[in-house]
Formats: structure tokens, sequence, C-alpha cells
């Protein structure tokens, strides 16, 4: 929880290396998923992002069991293991994929950019 911010730069440049178009994307830091990942939305979309797409990790479970903390006031308040959001067109997700991998992080697909009232599912 005391970690400095990562920095994604070097995922995100080996990213557009491999050509691939980033549409929008979210540095996901305190106000989780409500506040930050709708900036980088125009009018008109939403995010939905699948919960169950990636592993959460155990200190987050921990934090909101002991804390007695709800599940929306946690994905409001932290990033729950996701530091950075992307959105990519469809056929970039492979290329995209590779890419960070090839940057050294673990990426996730994690849910889809739909049209309806600018904000976040969780789902």
């Amino acid at each position: 929880m005391l970690a400095p911010t990562r920095i994604y730069v070097k995922a995100l440049r080996s990213v557009k290396e491999a050509g691939v178009r980033i549409k929008a994307c979210s540095h996901i830091t305190g106000g989780g998923f409500y506040e930050n990942v709708p900036r980088m939305l125009p009018e008109g979309k939403q995010a939905v992002i699948r919960k169950d797409s990636y592993e959460v990790p155990s200190i987050f479970k921990l934090m909101a069991k002991k804390g007695q903390v709800e599940e929306k006031m946690m994905y409001n308040t932290y990033n729950m293991g996701l530091g950075m959001v992307l959105a990519v067109d469809p056929a970039d997700v492979d290329k995209t994929m590779e890419a960070i991998k090839a940057a050294g992080e673990t990426p996730y697909v994690v849910g889809e950019i739909k049209d309806g009232e600018k904000g976040v599912t969780l789902c």
C-alpha cells in the first residue's frame, strides 16, 4: 500500500511501437475506477468492466473484510490491482497484450467500451 506509484511508460511505448493506436487510457489512482475511468470516455460511452477478469490482490480482500468496507467503496477508492486501463480497437487486443507482456507487465482484458451513459459499470 505504501509503494511508489508505478509508471507505465515502458508498456505504453511498447504498445505504440507495436503499431497499436491507444484510443484512451486511465491511470487508476485515488478515486479508483468510478472516478478515473470516466475521464477517458467521451459522452455517450461507458466502460463495462468484468470483476472476474483478473484476480484481485489479497491485500484488497483483507482490507475490505477487516475494515468492513463495501465492495463499491473499495472500487471507488483503490485500483484493486489494476494500475492502468487502456482502450484499444478489438482487432488490436492480441497485439496490445503481447506488447505489454514484452514490456514486463501482466495485462488483462477486463471489459469493453459500449454505447450508454458516460461512466463505469462493474459486473
